[in-house]
């Protein structure tokens, strides 16, 4: 499957995604409630998690309700927190209510079925895994909000500038307030679907804080954001792609690079002594140099020495940095030779794992036969999911034949089903027939698509 063919969706949702944020980050900067993105993000985020605990599809109908819902009463919120000469910031409220957002969804699901999966993919989104009619419905309603905007863009402009000024002239603030909010909270709750928390967060900011760094001109800091999104979105969807890197965390990342860039350049093209400007930033470049570089030396000496590398837990079988690496099984795999590790033990160290431990645990497992007859003496779901996306890494075909068995039996639960179907779209694409892990394997659209992912998979080898 070629880059773009696989990337096309991902960049146009990227490109709508930059459309609508740059413009309400310019609001959110004017206002001062830099974070109220985030926080409405992480609410829309709670919906969609409560919805989850009822089974509905996160990506379903329902799980939308819910997930407006929620962000409409966290606007309703904001609105009514923003009164003139508050002793108490807005900014505090919009903090509190994210962090309660988010805990009381870990609180949700904590011990649940798939929880851990489910608060990751909520961080970091699904880009790779956005359909034309994801796009279409975000077009519809960001064209919606985008309408309202322009019809009343004085008032909103003009309370984003001055918000007690506005309130002074007469203006229902409040309500416009609501207004305001309960727009950006429909962008939102459609934006977390597909994008995740932090992508969302970002897209919104950085683009609108380039575009006030270079000018003060409304509508060129709007084009200034639209550009350079457009470009950097492109490069982070680029090299996750080349980079085999996940795509959120990636775009997120070279979001932060640019924006580093831009102010640097700004610095020093404003800087009085230019030459002076640029030894700052050589000088700052070699610090972070520094820094790193010590950092990385420090940790590798650290590792060598058992009294700082060790804690508590590596008195009762496996260690947090042994889980972190992924490598837990790999060393103690290459310690006691090949012949050591069998589909038996593989199935026991993974008894009392998570889904997200069991995961980071068999990146140090590369015995593909071990790994497919553990598949096969597996009776747990969540660990034949595991075994067989690592599988699928190191023999594609059996990998994919395994996954495709989850799919194919109507005992599997459907939030396997519908992630062994994303985790084959991460590897082959899309496919011509559409799979629906929300019904019954048995039904007749869906062997359909499973005949057609079958022959798929072989015109690959």
């Amino acid at each position: 499957m070629g880059a773009v063919s696989l990337m096309a969706l991902p960049f146009l949702e990227c490109l709508i995604l930059v459309g609508i944020h740059s413009y309400l980050g310019l609001h959110v900067i004017r206002r001062r409630v830099i974070f109220v993105d985030l926080a409405l993000a992480q609410i829309a985020a709670l919906g969609t998690t409560i919805a989850f605990l009822f089974g509905l599809n996160p990506h379903s109908t329902g799980a939308y309700i819910f997930s407006l819902s929620f962000t409409f009463i966290g606007a309703a919120v904001f609105s009514l927190t923003r009164v003139p000469n508050d002793r108490v910031p807005q900014e505090a409220v919009i903090g509190l209510s994210y962090a309660l957002a988010a805990s009381v969804g870990i609180l949700a699901v904590f011990g649940a079925p798939h929880g851990a999966e489910h608060i990751q993919n909520i961080a970091m989104g699904s880009l790779l895994w956005v359909t034309a009619d994801d796009i279409i419905h975000a077009l519809i309603a960001y064209s919606f909000v985008g309408v309202v905007h322009f019809i009343f863009r004085d008032k909103f402009i003009e309370i984003s500038e001055d918000h007690d000024a506005a309130a002074k002239k007469g203006l229902k603030v409040r309500w416009w307030d609501f207004l305001f909010y309960m727009l950006f909270g429909l962008v939102i709750t459609h934006s977390v679907q597909t994008a995740g928390v932090l992508l969302v967060f970002v897209f919104l900011v950085v683009p609108a804080i380039m575009g006030v760094m270079l000018t003060d001109k409304l509508w060129l800091q709007l084009a200034i954001g639209w550009g350079v999104g457009t470009l950097v979105s492109f490069v982070g969807l680029a090299v996750s792609y080349y980079g085999d890197l996940p795509s959120g965390p990636t775009v997120v990342s070279f979001y932060g690079l640019a924006l580093v860039l831009v102010a640097l350049v700004v610095y020093v093209m404003r800087a009085k002594n230019t030459l002076r400007a640029l030894g700052h930033v050589g000088l700052g470049v070699a610090v972070t140099a520094a820094l790193v570089v010590g950092f990385i030396g420090a940790g590798k000496y650290m590792a060598t020495i058992p009294a700082l590398a060790s804690g508590p837990d590596d008195h009762h079988g496996h260690t947090s940095a042994m889980l972190s690496d992924g490598h837990a099984l790999g060393h103690a795999h290459d310690a006691q030779g090949d012949e050591a590790l069998t589909s038996e033990g593989l199935l026991e160290q993974l008894a009392s794992l998570d889904l997200v431990e069991k995961k980071r645990v068999l990146r140090g497992v590369s015995d593909s036969q071990v790994i497919n007859n553990a598949i096969g003496a597996s009776n747990d779901v969540e660990t034949k999911f595991a075994l067989a996306s690592r599988l699928l890494v190191l023999d594609h075909v059996l990998g994919a034949g395994r996954l495709l068995d989850l799919m194919s039996d109507d005992a599997t639960p459907p939030i396997f089903r519908d992630d062994a179907l994303h985790t084959l779209m991460d590897r082959y694409g899309s496919c011509d027939q559409a799979f629906d892990p929300w019904t019954s394997p048995t039904d007749e659209a869906n062997q359909r698509a499973l005949d057609a992912w079958r022959a798929k998979v072989q015109l690959a080898r």
